[in-house]
């Protein structure tokens, strides 16, 4: 597994950017797809983005597309993912993940290194 640190979380106003920060330490980053998933408060945990091994490609869920961009750094084995036009319904609990699998995906049993999550809040 790799180890995975998420930083970059806060409280907002509707409109406003984040962006969020993962480190990743322990197995080889730049060989595992790296995946952002969010969980609301008394809701699943759902896909957000993921960005395959070398970052030439990403995928999005419907509802942060246009919004929020998924990017890595395997020099500084970093992802990070910029969020814009924030609304209040973003708000929720932020994971990085890892994956071996060689392609992005969605499903979070893809994944098998989690971090712990950064709180992300948007008020109105």
């Amino acid at each position: 597994q790799v180890r995975l640190v998420e930083s970059g979380g806060g409280l907002v106003q509707a409109g406003s950017s984040l962006r969020l920060s993962c480190a990743a330490s322990g197995r080889t980053f730049s060989s595992n797809t790296m995946g952002w998933f969010r969980q609301a408060s008394g809701k699943e945990r759902v896909f957000v983005s993921a960005i395959n091994w070398r970052g030439s490609s990403s995928y999005y869920a419907d509802f942060v597309k246009g919004r929020f961009t998924i990017s890595r750094d395997n020099a500084k084995n970093m992802v990070y993912l910029q969020m814009n036009s924030l609304k209040p319904e973003d708000t929720a609990v932020y994971y990085c993940a890892g994956s071996l699998r060689s392609g992005v995906s969605s499903a979070g049993y893809e994944y098998d290194s989690w971090g712990q999550g950064t709180q992300v809040i948007v008020s109105y």
